[in-house]
């Protein structure tokens, strides 16, 4: 099998995802890990195993630290068996993760929400969060509207993310579209901020990576 991960730094090289798949799996009891082909890409697959509890996992992909720079993967999320009805089959991307792993920035999409029949659900597709002290209902309530947004997403289908950190700002694109899907122009933990980068999985979620790749820059 491919590796799915890539990242692009002077000192590092690629990692090969059956070793990712055994470190995340004693560091993460949350979620259940497997090497899959899922919809004919080599992907990682990684499952909420913790009861509906209102948590959520990230699997850290190397020692390198990332400030600025691009971040692109495909992911797929969808509801995993026995989930809670609330549940959007979050799955998305953490970066500048810091030594204590609750302090960290993240995108992440409800692929669920993408094509519901509802508007404001449409209109929470897309999410930013800066943890532990802006996570999603803490922004939604204080700026409305402001760090979440609308994409058409399919749950359980490959969807293409790209995110473009510079400073105190950050760009996530959706499915290689020209257009970012969401603007975010100050990054809760700062410009300066420097950390690891994770798959960031939600509550309930069945999640599958593929083709990730980290690109820092200075």
């Amino acid at each position: 099998m491919k590796s799915w991960l890539c990242i692009t730094a002077a000192l590092a090289a690629s990692a090969q995802a059956s070793g990712l798949e055994r470190a995340a799996q004693r560091s993460n009891p949350t979620l259940a890990f497997a090497d899959v082909d899922y919809k004919g890409r080599a992907a990682l697959r990684a499952v909420d195993v913790s009861g509906n509890q209102p948590l959520d996992a990230l699997v850290p992909l190397s020692d390198v630290l990332f400030g600025n720079g691009v971040i692109e993967l495909d992911v797929a999320g969808l509801p995993a068996p026995g989930a809670a009805t609330d549940v959007r089959g979050f799955i998305g991307i953490a970066f500048r993760v810091q030594a204590d792993p609750s302090r960290y920035e993240a995108f992440y999409i409800r692929p669920t929400n993408g094509r519901a029949d509802d508007q404001l659900r449409r209109n929470h597709a897309t999410q930013y969060i800066g943890m532990p002290d802006f996570p999603w209902h803490t922004l939604r309530k204080e700026h409305p509207g402001v760090y979440e947004s609308y994409a058409d997403l399919i749950a359980g289908e490959w969807t293409r993310l790209r995110v473009e950190v510079d400073g105190a700002r950050a760009r996530l694109y959706v499915n290689d579209a020209e257009q970012p899907a969401l603007v975010v122009n100050d990054l809760k933990l700062g410009a300066a901020a420097r950390g690891r980068v994770a798959l960031w999985v939600g509550p309930g979620t069945e999640g599958y990576f593929a083709n990730v790749r980290v690109t820092p820059r200075p």
